[in-house]
């Protein structure tokens, strides 16, 4: 993912994972994947309580529901504000503001364990670039509802160029069950929603309506760059993602710049590396213009509390590499994608605490083998009247995962932390 902008990357780069698969072209504010010009059907509450679903699955389609019209399911509100109005549209924001972004979830259905949804998954699309507006689009999933996915929009609309920090570890999902924690990949590849737990299981009716909300933190551009790139060890060509083996050495690098046309001071690089990837020891080299044949750092902490890099001129750079070992820790049977981020702050009067990130993957497809199947007993043969033992087959359906490293402070959950640096450390 090269960030190179006029100002600041977009810290919510995550996002970018999925974004070419999620973010369709739009129309209008709110939509589905029916094809259809004018989209889905909506129906009044008595429209649906007289039955005129029928036994069709659908969301978020009742004009005169509780959050009145349903189809406008994604808003925003400044966090922490206790008015209950959310904007549907847009909202007006402030450099340094944190505000909340809610997807509503309503299985239309009055069946309710009739007519469970299946497969119900939420995802944010959250811009990585610089601009005034910044749209923020909502995507609600379900594997046998009518349509299958639905979105709806919300804008953050500024005077001044702005850009939008996922803070980390704040995805919940809240029902009349009480707050459950989701993951990152809800900005990603998605997270699934459900009633009593998280299972992608949500039955019709009000009463198991949820909301699911993540924060992002809007920032003012300033002007800097941070890429992140991976390889195989003992290859030549660096990209943004490889495809590696469990066991396999991969080397990351760290390019960072300053943009600016004066000098920061202390700036400090930090990598998190995902679950299945494990730092080698002894294996973090800085090249800059003072050591344009690299330096060996000695302290391993590139991946816990980083490392400061030096003072930095204008327009001048640096590079960080490091080696990682791809190992098997949680991985899942299938593909799994290991996200790694980088990030860097820097300690200057005009851009005090700014933070930088970027990120690379290795795709690991990871092949599980299937039981034997169960024998069939031969001293009981199969009659009409004794169907004995027949054969099974038991097969590991276990989905790919995306498996990210963890930012912040008491590294939560997750993947993208946002944190300030001090002098000596990143927090």
């Amino acid at each position: 993912m090269n960030k190179v902008f006029k100002s600041i990357a977009g810290v919510a780069a995550a996002a970018v994972v999925a974004a070419a698969a999620l973010t369709p072209v739009l129309v209008v504010a709110w939509g589905d994947n029916t094809g259809t010009q004018e989209g889905r059907p909506s129906y009044t509450l008595d429209e649906i309580n007289a039955g005129k679903l029928g036994d069709k699955i659908t969301f978020n389609s009742i004009s005169n529901g509780k959050i009145g019209d349903e189809k406008n399911f994604v808003g925003a509100k400044v966090a922490g504000a206790t008015v209950s109005t959310w904007n549907a549209n847009e909202i007006k924001v402030k450099d340094g503001e944190t505000y909340t972004i809610r997807l509503f979830v309503h299985n239309n259905s009055p069946r309710g364990m009739q007519a469970i949804a299946k497969g119900v998954k939420a995802t944010f699309s959250i811009p990585t670039n610089v601009a005034k507006t910044q749209t923020i689009v909502g995507y609600l999933d379900s594997t046998n509802a009518t349509p299958t996915r639905y979105f709806d929009e919300v804008k953050l609309v500024s005077d001044e160029n702005i850009y939008l920090e996922y803070v980390d570890g704040s995805a919940m999902y809240n029902n009349n069950k009480g707050d459950f924690k989701l993951p990152n990949e809800v900005i990603t590849s998605g997270a699934l929603v459900g009633y009593e737990s998280m299972n992608g299981e949500i039955p019709g009716c009000f009463e198991y309506s949820g909301v699911v909300t993540i924060n992002v933190k809007v920032h003012s551009s300033v002007a800097a760059k941070l890429q992140k790139k991976v390889r195989i060890k003992g290859t030549k060509e660096w990209s943004e993602s490889v495809d590696a083996k469990i066991g396999d050495e991969v080397e990351y690098q760290i390019e960072y710049q300053n943009l600016l046309a004066e000098k920061v001071n202390d700036v400090m690089i930090r990598d998190v590396l995902p679950t299945n990837v494990e730092y080698v020891n002894d294996s973090t080299t800085l090249y800059n213009a003072s050591n344009p044949d690299g330096l060996h750092i000695k302290e391993n902490t590139i991946a816990t509390t980083g490392i400061n890099i030096g003072n930095y001129t204008a327009k001048s750079n640096a590079y960080v590499r490091f080696t990682g070992k791809v190992v098997d820790k949680t991985m899942d049977c299938g593909k799994n994608q290991l996200v790694n981020w980088a990030a860097a702050t820097v300690n200057a009067s005009s851009i005090k605490n700014a933070v930088y990130k970027d990120d690379a993957s290795v795709m690991v497809d990871k092949t599980c083998k299937n039981p034997e199947p169960t024998p069939v007993n031969p001293d009981k043969p199969v009659t009409p009247d004794n169907p004995g033992e027949t054969p099974t087959t038991i097969v590991n359906t276990g989905a790919g995962t995306i498996a990210t490293g963890a930012i912040g402070a008491g590294s939560m959950v997750t993947t993208l932390g946002y944190y300030l640096a001090s002098r000596k450390k990143l927090m």
